[in-house]
């Protein structure tokens, strides 16, 4: 009996989740720009600073691996 319990349980949360009755399922569209904007953040502060930032990693990487 219990197999055919949780059988019937997990495709009722099928359904409703391909029915669109999930609470949490989200914003799609709001998500992908939050995405595209957050990327774009980033080259916009990495391309001019490219260099300063990757002398900040590799300074931070070294005197973690060193100790000191």
């Amino acid at each position: 009996m219990r197999p055919f319990t949780y059988l019937t349980t997990a495709l009722a949360a099928f359904t409703a989740r391909v029915r669109g009755a999930d609470p949490e399922r989200g914003d799609v569209p709001g998500w992908v720009m939050i995405t595209v904007m957050t990327a774009a953040l980033v080259l916009a502060i990495l391309i001019p600073f490219r260099e300063a930032v990757v002398d900040a990693v590799t300074n931070a990487l070294t005197s973690v691996t060193s100790g000191g």
